[in-house]
């Protein structure tokens, strides 16, 4: 053990630590390659940028936080409004406009840094409570269940069986089973599927053994030949609130990292580090394709696990996660997964984040006696999924579609900041506010220094 608690594996030797390091790895994989998978993002691009992330994110917080970066749960709603924008003119690639969306809302990160910086969590937290960011992520996992249901119609049974497995690893797995349930999940439903004929390789045969990761047109770089500039500014107003529920989240998990580490990642190297890591981590991977980032609960749970904290070993796993990403056979035998399993893995993703939405809200005790409170709740939610599930999906302002759940935590911002009795004091309870995190987690500090899931 180092003076400040954390394990050095470089005494355990180079061949643990690699292992270590592919241990990290497979823990995030099962999710971050999933997003991709979900959105009709490019799985090599994701991979490729959850390692640079990572690297670039260490480098911001001097290399003391044990976070992975990987693809965030979050953002699939906002990816699914901006390729909606161009359902009825496919010959427009809409990935570099989500790009550029995701890069605006990784500035925001950025922002709320430099203002963590200059005047306190306590104060600028003041303008996203509870009451604002519960019912906003609430929002993000319904309005994407339609689309798991008809994932899960191709084959229901296919469907039932990723389920099952991912609650059965959940629940009674033990050790690293019960860290990658979902990675589980999918690969069990996925080799049944391929013995009863439901997968189709003729992709991966094809594909070639090494590759480049990036594909231009997918870059925000492509933009530069021409663009729609009325749909970009939607993008960009769709993905942007977002970053509202994500930045939350960022603060649970380092909270949940500074617990499982026995080390206070809050103070140093600060939440205005990490924050500037995770965010400029997301902006680099939207410029290039890739989804937004996200520090990992499940590489958290790999922590708490084997009791080695050493940075290093995280930078191992960045680095195998790039390595992986130059081989198009193996991207492709991602892309090659039945609807039918991303369907059932999705309709527990999406349920999972909406939980944690109503967890932010129970956890922090928000009063809905209190007239305030449920009207600002009441209007996110009717206006989030009553605009989603419209018939046309947006509001047009303009060239400009604002998405239900822009629409709805814009409201809900506002509302909080001019109604009075706004009473939310974020470090007050420690419990409340590390209670978003849509990775699966670990141990948590209360308040009275007891853990709890």
């Amino acid at each position: 053990m180092t003076e400040n608690g954390i394990r050095d594996a470089r005494a355990l030797g180079a061949p643990k630590m690699v292992l270590l390091g592919f241990q990290h790895m497979f823990a995030m994989f099962g999710a971050t390659v999933l997003v991709p998978v979900l959105t009709g993002l490019p799985v090599a691009t994701t991979l490729l940028f959850a390692g640079l992330g990572t690297l670039l994110f260490h480098f911001l917080t001097k290399g003391d936080v044990p976070a992975f970066l990987g693809s965030s749960f979050a953002f699939l709603g906002g990816y699914a409004s901006v390729a909606a924008l161009f359902s009825n003119t496919e010959a427009i690639n809409w990935i570099p406009y989500a790009g550029v969306g995701v890069a605006c809302a990784g500035i925001m990160y950025a922002i709320l840094s430099a203002l963590f910086k200059s005047f306190g969590a306590a104060r600028v937290m003041r303008f996203f409570p509870p009451i604002v960011t519960g019912p906003v992520i609430i929002c993000i996992g319904l309005c994407l269940a339609n689309s798991a249901i008809n994932n899960c119609v191709t084959n229901w049974w296919i469907a039932i069986l990723a389920i099952v497995i991912v609650v059965v690893c959940n629940i009674w797995g033990k050790g690293m089973i019960k860290i990658i349930p979902i990675l589980l999940g999918v690969l069990g439903s996925y080799i049944v599927a391929a013995i009863f004929g439901q997968v189709d390789f003729s992709g991966v045969a094809t594909a070639k053994w090494i590759g480049f990761p990036i594909d231009f047109n997918n870059t925000v770089f492509s933009l530069f030949k021409g663009c729609d500039g009325g749909k970009l500014v939607s993008a960009i107003v769709i993905m942007v609130p977002i970053a509202i529920a994500t930045m939350i989240e960022h603060i649970g998990d380092v909270c949940a990292i500074s617990s499982t580490v026995g080390k206070n990642f809050v103070a140093n190297p600060g939440l205005h580090r990490t924050l500037l890591g995770d965010g400029m981590a997301t902006a680099l991977a939207a410029l290039f394709g890739a989804p937004a980032n996200t520090t990992y609960g499940e590489n958290t749970g790999v922590l708490a696990l084997t009791k080695v904290y050493d940075p290093a070993v995280i930078r191992i796993a960045a680095v195998l996660a790039m390595l992986f990403s130059f081989c198009p056979k193996f991207a492709a035998l991602v892309s090659a997964m039945p609807a039918a399993t991303i369907g059932g893995v999705s309709l527990i993703l999406y349920g999972m984040i909406s939980a944690v939405g109503v967890r932010n809200v129970v956890e922090n005790q928000v009063d809905f006696t209190n007239s305030r409170n449920i009207i600002i709740a009441a209007l996110i939610l009717g206006l989030s999924l009553g605009i989603n599930f419209s018939a046309a999906g947006a509001i047009a302002l303009g060239p400009v579609s604002l998405s239900g759940l822009a629409v709805g935590a814009l409201v809900g911002i506002l509302l909080n900041a001019i109604l009075p009795g706004n009473d939310y004091e974020f470090g007050k309870d420690l419990l409340g506010d590390t209670s978003v995190n849509f990775q699966q987690g670990v141990d948590r500090p209360t308040a009275k220094g007891k853990k709890r899931k």
